[in-house]
C-alpha cells in the first residue's frame, strides 16, 4: 500500500512522520492509495482539500488538541488498520462570493461557509433558499451553512444541530442573532442552493470565511453542494466518524 504524508509543523507530529517513512515508505501525492495526516483537525481539512477530486482517502492521526476528525497516534500494524478502517463520505459545499468592488471568487468548504461582521456595526443579511426570500433582514454577528460533518464545530458553538453524518441536510445557523431574536436557524436539505445579500455591505461589511479561505467585503454569497465532489475519510474501526457525531449529542 502505498502511503504518502500531510503533516503539521509540530515536532511529534513530524517525528511520527520520520517512524512512518522508515517503517512504510513515502509516495508521491498522485501515486498514492492513502494520504496519512498528522496533526489536528485544520491539517485534516488542509489534506482534504488537497485530495478535492482525486478519489484518494485520508487517515488521520491526532497530535492537536481536539481531533475530533482524527485517528489515535499509533504508528505499529498501520496498513492493517488501514485495510480494516470504516469509510465516511463527505460532500463539501461550493460558495460563490461577489464583492463590493464586483469582483467574484469561489471556494469548497467541507466544514462549513460562515458570513461574519468585520466591525463593531452588527452585519444586516437577506436570507433565500431556492430563490425565494425567507428572512428579509436577520440582524446578526453573522450567519452559516453547515455540512453533517462540520455540525460538531463552529455550527455546534453557535448553538446549531448537530447532524447524522448521513443526514441530506445542511444546517443554516445564526450567530448572536439579534433580530430576529427567537430565531435559532433551519434544517435545509442538501440539494438547497442558499443565498446571502449582505445589506449596507459599505456600512456594515461582512467577511465570508470557507473553511481556511477568507474573503473581505461580500455583497453576496451563493452556497450549494459542490458537484462531482465526495471525499473519503478513514477511522479505525469501531471509531468512525457518524458513532462520534451520536456521542457527541448525549456529552455532557
Amino acid at each position: 500500500m502505498r502511503l504518502a504524508y500531510h503533516v503539521s509543523d509540530r515536532d511529534d507530529a513530524q517525528a511520527a512522520k520520520a517512524d512512518l517513512v522508515e517503517r512504510y515508505g513515502e509516495s508521491d501525492l498522485l501515486d498514492a492509495d492513502v494520504l496519512i495526516a498528522l496533526g489536528g483537525d485544520g491539517v485534516m481539512l488542509d489534506a482534504l482539500h488537497s485530495v478535492m477530486g482525486r478519489k484518494i482517502p485520508v487517515f488521520g492521526m491526532n497530535f492537536g488538541s481536539v481531533g475530533f476528525l482524527m485517528n489515535e497516534p499509533c504508528v505499529e500494524d498501520l496498513i492493517a488498520r488501514l485495510e480494516q478502517a470504516e469509510r465516511a463520505e463527505i460532500h463539501p459545499l461550493r460558495a460563490i462570493v461577489r464583492d463590493t468592488r464586483g469582483q467574484t471568487f469561489e471556494a469548497l468548504a467541507i466544514n462549513e461557509v460562515s458570513l461574519l461582521r468585520e466591525t463593531r456595526q452588527t452585519a444586516k443579511i437577506r436570507v433565500s433558499i431556492d430563490g425565494k426570500t425567507r428572512l428579509e433582514e436577520l440582524a446578526a454577528d453573522g450567519v452559516l451553512v453547515a455540512t453533517p460533518a462540520g455540525s460538531t464545530a463552529y455550527n455546534f458553538s453557535a448553538h446549531g444541530p448537530i447532524l447524522p453524518l448521513d443526514a441530506t441536510l445542511l444546517a443554516l445557523t445564526p450567530i448572536s442573532a439579534f433580530r430576529p431574536r427567537r430565531w435559532r436557524g433551519a434544517l435545509l436539505r442538501q440539494s438547497s442552493m442558499v443565498r446571502f445579500d449582505v445589506l449596507e455591505p459599505r456600512k456594515r461589511p461582512v467577511a465570508v470565511v470557507a473553511d481556511n479561505k477568507e474573503f473581505r467585503d461580500a455583497e453576496t454569497v451563493t452556497i450549494c453542494q459542490a458537484p462531482g465532489h465526495t471525499l473519503t475519510m478513514l477511522f479505525d474501526k469501531g471509531r468512525a466518524l457518524d458513532e462520534r457525531i451520536l456521542l457527541e449529542q448525549f456529552a455532557t
